[in-house]
């Protein structure tokens, strides 16, 4: 389904290290025509790291989308009953935010944001960006796999020598992922494999 014309928002999590693989994608939904609102944690918001400082990331998602980022829970609960979404992107999602969403918790704007995409029966597209992947957190992972209208930009081992649990989405596929669950389908293959660097195949 093409994206062009629809309201797909777009949540950031706190995985610092993983946004510069994220942002060419929210550019490609822009140029293709979606209406992306961007929704982002406190964590992404307030938090400065050797990747960039948190009022920065704001400031460029907010410029690549050209709308005001929803920061707080207040603003992403009309996303529900009011101002509904096509389609929630989280990407990148953290172990953190992962185990929340999978146990119904619902403490942060993009969780907000995701429940009320959920609620509306529209679908949720997750980027998972974690180092438990394999480890606690993936029971977490195989429950929202099997969860309906959640789903998945295909995900690998990103440094299985050095990280064996740790496992991180294939980026470059979020929008194809995007359009295939606007039509309630799974992009295949969800299990991909990944060069050792971090690049993806």
């Amino acid at each position: 389904m093409d994206v062009k014309g629809k309201r797909i928002g777009f949540g950031l999590t706190g995985s610092h290290c993983t946004y510069a693989a994220v942002f060419p994608e929210i550019e490609k939904l822009v140029a293709l025509g979606a209406e992306v609102i961007p929704v982002v944690t406190h964590t992404v918001k307030t938090t400065d790291t050797r990747f960039g400082k948190g009022s920065e990331w704001v400031e460029k998602i907010e410029k690549c989308t050209g709308q005001k980022a929803i920061d707080s829970i207040v603003e992403a609960e009309p996303l529900g009953p009011t101002l509904p979404l096509d389609c929630m992107v989280i990407a990148p999602l953290t172990g953190f935010t992962m185990s929340k969403l999978a146990n119904a918790l619902t403490d942060s704007p993009v969780l907000m944001a995701a429940k009320a995409t959920l609620r509306n029966l529209k679908p949720v597209v997750l980027g998972i960006s974690t180092n438990d992947a394999l480890g606690l957190n993936g029971m977490n992972l195989m429950r929202l796999m099997a969860t309906k209208n959640i789903y998945f930009i295909p995900y690998g081992q990103d440094d299985p020598d050095n990280k064996p649990n740790s496992m991180v989405a294939r980026m470059t596929a979020l929008a194809d992922t995007v359009s295939l669950a606007l039509e309630g389908k799974q992009i295949q293959p969800v299990i991909v494999e990944r060069f050792r660097d971090g690049k993806s195949p």
